[in-house]
C-alpha cells in the first residue's frame, strides 16, 4: 500500500493476488501530486470497512465490481473523475482479523489462546465470574472431571462439563463444554465443539469436530478432518485426510462463495468456505427435521455411522490442504521451496517477475496460457467498446469532455491503463480515416490529419509521458503490418503530423528509435522509412544543445 503519511489516504493498492508481481508501479502523478507518500508491505488487511451511502450506488452503477479489494478499491484509486477517496486507520495496540476458511480460524484460534487479543481471551468474562482459569503453560481450564492419569498438554482450553477418562493426551486443542472424552485417546491440534462424545482408544490429529458429534471407540480422524453437526463415526473407522462429513447428502449443485468479497481464485477458498457454510447450516435443528432414512446409519462411515463423506470438487484435492487447520505437509513445503529457486533462476535469465514474498503459488489455478487468453480477449472488448464510443461521438457530434468521461469510465470498468487508452482511441482514429472514402495514398493521409486535428485533444488526454506516446507509435506499427496496410507507405507523414500537432513529442520519437537500434531489420521498417524526419529531430536537439551552451559560457564571461 502507498499511503499519504499525514492524510492516512490510500494512493495505491496491491492486492496478494497479484502474487506474479514482484516490482511494483507508481503513477508518477502520486509523486507530483503528494509531498511524500508511505509505502508499506508489513501490514495486514483486517476487512474492516466503514463506508458512505454512496458506496451502494457506485456498485449499482459499476454493476462488474466483483470483488471489494481487488476490484472495488483499484477502481476507485484510479478514478480520477468523481473524486472519491478511501482513508486508512492503523491499528496498534489492538488485534483485528477475519476467519475466511480453516487456516484462519485455527491462527486466530491460537491468537486468543495465546492471548495476542486481550482482553478477549478465554479467562476474561464479560458480566459475572470467568468459569475458565488460566494454568501454566498457556492451559485454560473450567471445572472438569479428569482422570489423574490424564494429560493436558500447553495452550489447551477445557470448557465445563467435560468429562476426561484415564491415559488420554490432549495438547494444542480446544475442548467445548459438556464433551465426554473416554480412556486412551490422543487429541492434538483439534478443535471440538460442545456436547461431544469420543469413546475409547480413539485419536483425532488437527480435526475439527462440531456439537453433538459421537465418535465410537477405535476411530481416527486425519489431518483436516471436519465432522459435521450429530455425525456418528463407526467403530475403529479411519476417516481420511480433509474429509467433510455430514449428516446431510452432498447437495448436487453446491453454493459458490465466488462472489463474496474475500473469495481469492489464486487462493482457492471458495470449496473450503462453501463446505464451512453448508456445515454451519446444518445445526441442530435442521438436523431434528431428516427424514428417517437420512438418519439410517451408513455403511460410508463404518459399523454404527450415521452420515455422509462429501467429495472433493474436482480439481481441488491437491488445494485442501491450503485452507484446512493441519500442518502445510513437507512435500508441499518442499514443492513451494523449489518454485521459488525455479523462480530465482528465470529472473536471472529472461529477468521475469519473483511473486510476492510470502506467497505459495497454487497448482490447480489457470495456467499462463489460458490467463493470457483471457487478457487478449478482454483487450479486444475494450477496444471495440472504445471505438463505438469515439465512432458515436463523430456522428452524433458529442463534445471531447463528454467522450473523455465515457472513455474513462471504460478504462475503469476494465481497468485498463492511459497508453492502452491512448492506442485504442488512436486506433479508432486511424480505422475511421481508412473507412472514410479515399482514392490515393495522399488522400488517406489528408483523412487522417484531418481527423487527427479535430480530435486532437481526446488523444492527448491520455498522452500525460513518453511512453504513452510510445504506445501510440507502436499501434501505428501494427495497424501498418496487419489490419491496415494501407497506411504502410505513409507512416513517415502521419507520423511527422502527430509531432507537428504537439500529440507525440520529439522525446517520445526519439526514444522509439532508441529501443529499434538493437531490432530485427524486419522491425526497423518504420524507422528507416521515418529516417530523414528523426534526422532532422536529433540535429534540432543538438542545435538546441549548443546555443544553450554557448548562452551559457557567454554569460559566464560576462560574469
Amino acid at each position: 500500500m502507498a499511503i499519504d503519511p499525514n492524510s492516512k489516504q490510500l494512493l495505491y493498492y496491491e492486492d496478494k493476488a497479484d502474487y506474479s508481481k514482484g516490482v511494483i508501479c507508481l503513477d508518477k502523478l502520486l509523486l507530483t501530486d503528494n509531498s511524500s507518500i508511505s509505502l508499506h508491505n508489513d501490514t495486514q488487511d483486517c476487512y474492516i470497512d466503514i463506508c458512505s451511502p454512496e458506496v451502494l450506488s457506485l456498485f449499482t452503477d459499476n454493476f462488474d465490481y466483483q470483488h471489494l479489494r481487488r476490484h472495488f478499491v483499484k477502481g476507485l484509486l484510479v478514478d480520477d473523475i468523481m473524486g472519491y477517496k478511501i482513508f486508512t486507520h492503523e491499528i496498534h495496540s489492538s488485534y483485528a482479523a477475519r476467519i475466511d476458511n480453516f487456516r484462519s480460524y485455527d491462527t486466530i484460534s491460537k491468537d486468543i489462546i495465546q492471548r495476542w487479543t486481550y482482553p478477549f481471551v478465554p479467562d476474561v468474562k464479560f458480566g459475572g465470574n470467568s468459569a475458565t482459569k488460566l494454568e501454566r503453560q498457556g492451559m485454560y481450564r473450567a471445572s472438569v472431571v479428569q482422570s489423574r492419569s490424564a494429560e493436558i498438554g500447553p495452550f489447551t482450553v477445557i470448557g465445563i462439563g467435560t468429562k476426561i477418562g484415564s491415559n488420554t493426551k490432549i495438547s494444542n486443542s480446544v475442548v467445548g463444554e459438556g464433551c465426554t472424552i473416554g480412556s486412551n485417546i490422543s487429541i492434538e491440534g483439534s478443535y471440538l465443539w460442545n456436547n461431544v462424545t469420543i469413546e475409547d482408544d480413539c485419536k483425532l490429529m488437527h480435526a475439527i469436530v462440531c456439537d453433538g458429534v459421537v465418535m465410537k471407540s477405535g476411530t481416527v480422524l486425519e489431518p483436516g478432518v471436519v465432522l459435521s453437526f450429530k455425525v456418528v463415526i463407526g467403530h475403529q473407522f479411519v476417516v481420511p485426510s480433509y474429509s467433510k462429513v455430514s449428516l446431510h447428502e452432498q447437495p448436487i449443485k453446491q453454493d459458490s462463495d465466488e462472489e463474496l468479497e474475500y473469495a481469492d481464485n489464486s487462493s482457492g477458498i471458495g470449496e473450503p468456505s462453501s463446505i464451512a457454510g453448508t456445515v454451519d447450516k446444518s445445526n441442530g435443528v435442521m438436523s431434528s427435521q431428516l427424514s428417517e432414512e437420512q438418519s439410517q446409519p451408513t455403511d460410508e462411515l463404518g459399523t454404527g455411522g450415521v452420515g455422509y463423506v462429501w467429495s472433493i470438487c474436482e480439481g481441488s484435492h491437491e488445494e485442501e490442504w491450503r485452507h484446512s487447520i493441519a500442518p502445510i505437509p513437507a512435500d508441499k513445503l518442499a514443492e513451494a521451496m523449489q518454485t521459488t529457486e525455479d523462480d530465482l533462476e528465470l529472473i536471472t535469465q529472461d529477468g521475469s517477475v519473483l511473486p510476492a514474498s510470502g506467497e505459495l503459488k497454487p497448482d490447480c489455478i489457470d495456467s499462463d496460457d489460458d490467463d493470457n487468453e483471457d487478457s487478449r480477449d478482454d483487450s479486444i472488448d475494450f477496444e471495440k467498446e472504445v471505438e463505438a464510443t469515439f465512432l458515436r461521438a463523430v456522428h452524433e457530434n458529442i463534445k471531447e469532455d463528454n467522450v473523455i468521461l465515457e472513455v474513462n469510465s471504460l478504462r475503469l470498468s476494465y481497468n485498463k491503463l492511459f497508453a492502452e487508452c491512448a492506442g485504442a482511441i488512436f486506433y479508432s482514429m486511424m480505422k475511421l480515416a481508412l473507412e472514410t472514402p479515399h482514392t490515393s495514398a495522399s488522400e488517406l493521409c489528408n483523412n487522417a490529419v484531418s481527423i487527427i486535428t479535430k480530435w486532437k485533444k481526446l488523444l492527448k488526454s491520455y498522452l500525460n509521458d513518453i511512453d504513452e506516446q510510445i504506445e501510440v507509435i507502436l499501434t501505428f506499427e501494427e495497424m501498418c503490418l496487419e489490419s491496415a496496410k494501407e497506411f504502410f507507405p505513409v507512416f513517415a507523414k502521419i507520423l511527422w503530423h502527430l509531432y507537428d500537432k504537439d500529440i507525440i513529442h520529439e522525446e517520445a520519437v526519439l526514444k522509439w528509435d532508441d529501443e529499434k537500434k538493437d531490432a530485427d531489420d524486419s522491425d526497423k521498417v518504420f524507422v528507416k522509412q521515418s529516417e530523414k524526419f528523426i534526422q532532422w529531430l536529433r540535429e534540432a536537439s543538438e542545435e538546441e544543445e549548443e546555443e544553450e551552451g554557448g548562452g551559457e559560457e557567454e554569460e559566464g564571461n560576462q560574469e
